[in-house]
């Protein structure tokens, strides 16, 4: 293919994968984007969208070109850009195409170029598998932690809607990623009323979005539209909450990690990882929450450990782990962490059991009720207890008091447990 003459490529160079102009002459730019042949299109499923949108081959990759405005490709382009640099979930973008002619000389809309993202659906191909209520309401989760995130940043979208995002599955997290970034606006923070604006067209256009699903049949009838819409303002208001409410704490006060983190998964998010950060009065909890599949913990547990244990207990044993790795051995493998974790603290933990007491429960059942109780020790001295001291509580005050049967039950009760009065020594 000739390249055309007349073109203006506007690519940022060694950016992502690092296509250059080079490359990208080699697409059909003489050819509205509508009648592209199929020898330069990729099959991949498409959104819904005002503009016309292809998927393309790139050699080792894949970009989707949307026609549009030359002013509207060449401001979203920066948009993404910043959105890249700020670290926000969003598509990458490649290049604005402009200066394009039709063999018989007549002027064609400028393309905006960005990467596709690997594994991600737009909404349709994934409602239209009829997934279960539980997963859309994850898949909504995902899309207020998505707004929450933008709006940290100062990002007001303008358009949120199930369209102008793609969904991805990974190790059973759910991500949700700004894919159309056309009407956004960065500011260095956003008012409340900003933020309103962007929840309520949220509500107004996920309902509709859904109830086009109805209509077409690719959507369980036990859905409700209207309810699943106002999902996504009640998960925004609680997470923004907890993300922006003071998360300062004092030197002894690592207990108060833990109970964030609580507060996050009882509104349904995990916390992929976390950061601790010194300040002049104290230090300051830094949460990256996420939203992931039933099984996820279990499955992550297994993989590192090798031990197959419960859903919840696995949830607890892996922030343990985590916190094990961020205090004693931050830039160790996740890997060789995790088995350090096993050796030092979960085996030690077992063999510390007296043997009278041993088959009161399972080895990981313990490991979990040790953890919450060390927790409502710490909770209740408002300080950090050490484990070993929480071990010694723990076999002395409620172990002893588990009845036998409690060592075939699946899923023991553990907030039963309740903090013993202990001398206030802060030791590690």
């Amino acid at each position: 293919m000739t390249p055309q003459s007349g073109l203006d490529i506007t690519t940022s160079v060694g950016a992502g994968h690092g296509e250059g102009a080079s490359e990208l002459l080699r697409l059909p730019w003489d050819v509205p984007l509508e009648d592209w042949p199929e020898s330069a299109l990729a099959a991949l499923p498409r959104g819904l969208s005002r503009h016309v949108v292809r998927f393309a081959h790139l050699e080792g990759s894949v970009v989707a070109v949307k026609e549009t405005t030359e002013f509207t490709a060449r401001r979203e382009y920066q948009l993404l850009r910043r959105l890249e640099r700020l670290d926000v979930p969003c598509v990458e973008p490649v290049a604005v195409v402009a200066g394009r002619r039709a063999s018989d000389g007549e002027p064609l809309p400028t393309a905006l170029v960005t990467r596709h993202l690997r594994f991600s659906l737009p909404y349709r191909a994934v409602f239209s598998r009829r997934l279960h209520q539980d997963t859309l309401t994850r898949l909504i989760d995902a899309l207020a932690l998505l707004l929450v995130e933008l709006h940290l940043a100062g990002f007001y979208w303008g358009d949120v809607s199930l369209s102008n995002t793609l969904f991805r599955r990974d190790a059973g997290a759910f991500a949700a990623y700004l894919v159309d970034a056309e009407t956004g606006e960065l500011h260095p923070s956003l008012s409340r009323g900003q933020r309103e604006h962007d929840l309520e067209l949220a509500r107004v256009n996920i309902a509709g979005e859904l109830m086009d699903l109805m209509s077409g049949g690719l959507v369980d009838q036990d859905v409700d539209p209207v309810a699943t819409s106002e999902l996504i303002i009640d998960a925004y208001r609680r997470l923004w909450d907890e993300l922006t409410g003071d998360m300062s704490f004092r030197p002894g006060e690592r207990w108060r990690v833990e109970e964030r983190i609580r507060r996050l998964n009882s509104l349904g998010f995990d916390v992929e990882e976390y950061a601790i950060r010194t300040t002049e009065d104290g230090s300051r909890l830094v949460l990256q929450p996420k939203v992931v599949d039933p099984g996820h913990h279990q499955r992550r547990l297994l993989g590192l450990t090798g031990l197959d244990v419960q859903e919840n207990q696995a949830r607890r044993l892996l922030r343990d782990i985590d916190e094990y790795r961020a205090v004693n051995h931050p830039d160790m493998d996740e890997h060789e962490a995790a088995n350090r974790w096993l050796v030092e603290v979960f085996e030690l933990v077992s063999r510390a059991i007296p043997q009278e007491l041993s088959g009161k429960l399972e080895p990981a059942e313990v490991m979990h009720q040790l953890l919450e109780h060390r927790w409502y020790l710490s909770e209740n001295q408002s300080r950090s207890v050490p484990l070993p001291e929480a071990l010694e509580s723990y076999i002395e005050t409620v172990l002893p008091h588990r009845r036998d049967e409690d060592a075939v039950v699946l899923h023991p009760t553990t907030t039963m447990l309740k903090a013993v009065e202990l001398p206030s020594e802060n030791y590690d």
